[in-house]
This record gives C-alpha cells, structure tokens and sequence, in this order.
C-alpha cells in the first residue's frame, strides 16, 4: 500500500478547522484522487482546550509550531497562522530546515520574505505551495504557474480584498457613509484585528506581489507596491462615479512597462459595465491577460472557511501526487530583481473639485490642466447652495505626476476649495 501524507498542522482557526474537516470528511475521495492517503499527525495552535467543533483526539498535539514542523511523523507543513515574522517565521524555516515540503495561506509572510523561502525550499529540494494566500478559494497561482504558463503576462488586475469589496458596495447600496458602513463591517467581524491591514490597501497588496512575481518572473517586492486605502472615497464620489458610469473600486493592477514594474492597490474607476463594475459584496475577482489567452476572468470567494481550506487542499493534492512546481513558477535563483515604477503609465482620471463660485474660475482649472499637458475628455457640474459647487472631470490619458502637478498648482488660486480627489480610471 501507498505510504500515507503525514500532515502537521499549525493554526487551527478559521481555515486550520476547514482543513481538517475536509481531511476527516472526505478521507477517500482524497485518496482516490491523490493516489495515496492522506492523513494530520499532529496539530498546534495557541489554545488546546478551545472547542473548535472538530476531534483532535487522534492528533499529537504540539504547544511550540516549530517543533511540530521538525516532527519526524510530518512530510508536509502547513502553516495558517499567519503573521510575516515571529511563530510562523520561525516554523516555516524549521519546517525547510527539516526537509518539510510547506503549504501556507500566509500572504504577508511570503510577500516579505518569499525569495528567501523560496530559495531555502528549493536549495534543499522542498517546495513551498500557496495558493491559499491569494484570493482564497480562487485558483489564481495555479493558473499562472501552469495554465498560462505559455504566455507572456501583461497585466493582472482584480478586488482581492472582499471587505473593501464589501463596504463599497455597501455605501452605494444605502447610501451610507464610509464611516458608518466600517463600523458595521467592523461590527460583523468582516473586517481584521488592525482594521488598516483591510481598508488601508496592505492585506491585497501583499497578494498583488505575490501575483505579480510569478507573472513577471521577478523577486516579490511588496515595498515597491503604491498602496492607498479606502478610507477617502466619500459616498458623493459613489454616487457620482456612477452617475458617469463608473464604480469604484479597491483594485490591485501589476503590468510592466519600458520604465520597469508598476504595482499599484488604490481605489480606482471601472466601468460599471464590466466584470470588475459587476462585483459585488464580499466576493474577489482577479483578471489575468496573457498575448496569446486574451483576458481570463476568474471569480469566486476570496475569503472564509471552506474556500480558503479547499485552496489549502488543493496544494496538498498536488504534493500527494508528486508533483513539485518552483515556488513563484520557475527557479528562485533565476528571478530578476524588477525596476520599480510608479504610476508610469498613463490613464484618464477622475478629478472632483470643489470650485469657488466666481466668474473665471473653470477658466482658471482648464488652464492649469492644460499647462501640465493635461486635455478635458468631459465634465460635469452640480448644483449647489452655499459657495462652492463640486464639479467633476474626466481626463483623457495623462501621469500621475502631471495630474498631481496640476493639484498641486491649484492651491495657488483662489477658485479650488480644500483638497481635490483624483481617482485613476482603469481600462477593463
């Protein structure tokens, strides 16, 4: 008979308990599908008495996650801890050390130091899985690492963060504000421990350098990612986004350019038309275009229990079957280290303003954008009832650093009011 895979698992919260639920529930269809057994040895987390819903009598259980990794009844480490340095740090390289193959759903651990890893794990001949770190139950790596493997990947863009998702969609909902709907979100447990690792950008950014190192052959950088939350866009730039046919997003865009890699997560417009404008709730969306695929649109839940357990599992299976993938899609030792550029390539955008009201004003904006290079595609005033009345422009394509000089100048007139907003309008 076949030797079983001996599992050890640290963590065991949300996605820790679905994995072993799906180890104990479907026993033999894994079996069936992986070729050999699969079985838990042994487990670790921070509480052992907590009920958890699930029998871990069977299982040794280890109180310090890095001697479950060095384990002799363990061949794969599974890591759903979370967290880029401390315990899981620690266990991961143990795990390496030891000889472990490792499957992790930690995105933060792997943005920050996943060419190290990466070089340790193939160095010893180990290989590190984890398709769980990104997007959840979403098969986005594997269609990477192997179904797009043939092209040349231009561009990756997606919602990879379900509660942003979730509080845009909300706020055009009920109309409701920022504020009021993160309190809810917050209330419901949507949202993380540090709120910010959600609505601050860091939690998708962290899964946006994951993608893009495996897209464009490079060591993951997450420094180099431009990162800007949600936490400015107001329920009037909602409503009137929309009202030009567009919504706003939480979108994470990695494409590479003459001047070296852009990787940006920031609030930008989409066509309400799109897939990307479709989106709604919780869920993630990850758009993938290759030369010679076109666009691929994957979609699904980007978060919970059984999809990011299922994600896990799909890892597991492929280490049971024996087959072993580089950990970002080819050799460690041959990703480049990748220029960073910021905002290099031009787009329209969205800019709303606070315009005094006063003869010559608009005359004074359109000449300030026209100095830095700057054309009008189509703008749109509203009413008012005090002194200022918002007035909003779409812009035909241009940088982010003419656009923030135009801002910039702005504040040397007398016509614009407090701060402009100036949202990027991606092309879906």
């Amino acid at each position: 008979m076949t030797s079983p895979l001996r599992l050890g698992i640290a963590g065991l919260g949300t996605v820790g308990t679905g994995v072993v639920k799906i180890v104990q529930n479907h026993a033999d269809l894994l079996a069936t599908r992986s070729g050999r057994p699969i079985t838990i040895t042994a487990v670790s987390a921070r509480s052992k008495s907590k009920d958890r819903g699930v029998d871990l009598s069977n299982y040794a259980w280890e109180d310090d996650p890095v001697a479950l990794a060095k384990r002799k009844d363990v061949d794969v480490f599974v890591e759903l801890m979370g967290g880029s340095e401390g315990p899981a740090k620690a266990a991961t390289e143990a795990a390496l050390a030891a000889g472990k193959d490792v499957v992790s759903a930690n995105k933060a651990l792997l943005a920050i130091h996943g060419q190290a890893l990466a070089e340790a794990a193939e160095s010893g001949g180990q290989v590190i899985r984890f398709e769980a770190a990104v997007a959840g139950g979403i098969p986005v790596v594997k269609a990477l690492t192997e179904g797009l493997a043939g092209n040349d990947i231009l561009r990756i863009m997606g919602v990879m963060n379900g509660s942003c998702n979730y509080i845009l969609t909300r706020m055009e909902d009920a109309g409701l504000s920022y504020q009021e709907v993160f309190d809810e979100a917050n209330n419901l447990g949507y949202l993380e421990a540090d709120p910010e690792l959600d609505v601050g950008g860091i939690d998708a950014g962290h899964k946006l350098a994951l993608l893009a190192s495996i897209a464009f052959g490079t060591q993951v950088n997450f420094d180099a990612v431009d990162l800007e939350g949600i936490g400015s866009v107001t329920i009037e730039d909602i409503h009137q986004a929309a009202d030009m046919g567009y919504k706003i997003k939480l979108l994470g865009v990695a494409q590479m350019s003459g001047r070296g890699l852009e990787q940006r997560m920031a609030p930008c417009l989409v066509p309400d038309t799109s897939p990307l404008g479709q989106l709604a709730g919780g869920t993630n969306m990850v758009v993938l275009e290759g030369d010679s695929v076109g666009q691929i649109v994957l979609r699904g839940a980007g978060a919970g229990e059984g999809p990011t357990a299922s994600a896990v599992m799909g890892d597991v299976l492929d280490i049971a079957r024996g087959f072993r993938l580089s950990t970002f899609g080819q050799p460690a030792s041959g990703l480049r280290a990748a220029r960073a550029a910021h905002s290099a390539i031009p787009a329209p955008y969205y800019l709303r303003l606070q315009l005094v009201d006063k003869p010559g004003a608009l005359a004074k904006v359109a000449k300030i954008l026209g100095e830095a290079g700057i054309s009008i595609h189509r703008m749109r005033q509203y009413d008012h009832t005090d002194d200022t009345a918002p007035v909003l422009i779409v812009t035909h394509k241009t940088t982010r650093t003419a656009l923030s000089e135009a801002i910039a100048a702005f504040a040397d007139t007398d016509v614009v009011d407090g701060t402009p907003v100036a949202l990027r309008i991606e092309e879906v």
